[in-house]
């Protein structure tokens, strides 16, 4: 079961994606990333979070503990932008927080370059998504972590950030659990993800009864389909049950190679450049070194 836990001290939002989560400290000592139930992507969002996260963590992925949150807006009354606070305002209760790791790298295009990642690995990745229909890890969002980058263990791959999986709990009517999504532009494509073997060692894990032990994680309150909270549960058991054992219809492997990535990538940064103003195009780049010239010999072990 999750821990549920009480904010006590809110430190800091974060603005790099939609939902504009906050940094809380919490009455166990731990700090947190809460995703807040008045954000704009709504509480569906947070019931992805929880039933991907939960199930990536029973099938042996890197995942950061999920805690519910109970907040008081009071906690966050020095945030000094109002639509900060209105978020908070509007989210007063039970929150969804995930375990903050310390000093957590994105993993981005650059760093995909010099970091290793084995293909059984990738493949399990890869057909996680594909059974949870989460298109929303890609090469420019890849909603992976690297972590530790500066501690004594090697890094390893941390999944986060799963509010846009479960595409088909929009429109339940429409929900089919063969349907096939478009994973060639996966964050992981490039390792050459086995998903075939992770097929054959994931698929008999993920039982009914696996299941709905996660889905009995969500709280009612975020469960608001006209159906009602067990008929939702119910419903999301079967569809995702169904969609493991139609496995062999969706199981992605056209996977672009890292010529053709290369290519397209060169060709969406032209576009890109040409798009800019005159002025632009003549700006030097400030960013520094970028990772690919960067020693990680001392981080990778």
């Amino acid at each position: 079961m999750m821990r549920e836990v009480t904010a006590t001290r809110y430190i800091a939002p974060l603005r790099s994606g939609g939902s504009v989560p906050g940094v809380v400290e919490a009455d166990d000592l731990g700090t947190y990333v809460v995703k807040f139930t008045g954000s704009a992507q709504g509480r569906k969002a947070l019931v992805a979070e929880v039933i991907v996260g939960e199930l990536a963590r029973a099938l042996g992925l890197r995942f950061p503990e999920l805690v519910l949150v109970h907040f008081d807006p009071a906690v966050a009354a020095a945030e000094p932008h109002q639509e900060v606070r209105d978020l908070h305002a509007a989210s007063a209760g039970v929150n969804l927080g995930m375990d903050l790791l310390p000093g957590a790298r994105d993993f981005t295009p650059e760093v995909a370059e010099v970091f290793p990642v084995d293909p059984v690995e990738a493949g399990r990745i890869v057909w996680l998504d594909a059974l949870t229909a989460n298109v929303d890890r890609t090469v420019h969002s890849s909603n992976l972590m690297v972590w530790p980058v500066l501690g004594v263990a090697p890094p390893r791959l941390w999944l986060i950030d799963h509010g846009a999986a479960l595409v088909f709990h929009h429109r339940w009517d429409g929900a089919d659990p063969s349907r096939v999504y478009d994973f060639r532009h996966h964050a992981l494509g490039r390792y050459g993800p086995d998903v075939r073997a992770a097929d054959a060692e994931l698929a008999p894990k993920v039982t009914v009864e696996l299941l709905r032990r996660i889905v009995a994680e969500v709280p009612d309150a975020w469960l608001a389909d006209a159906a009602g909270p067990d008929e939702t549960r119910a419903a999301y058991v079967d569809h995702l049950y169904a969609r493991v054992r139609h496995s062999a219809a969706w199981l992605p492997t056209d996977f672009p190679g890292r010529e053709e990535l290369a290519a397209e990538e060169a060709r969406r940064a032209a576009r890109t450049r040409a798009a800019r103003p005159d002025w632009l195009k003549r700006v030097p780049d400030l960013h520094g070194k970028p990772a690919a010239e960067q020693d990680w010999s001392v981080h990778l072990g």
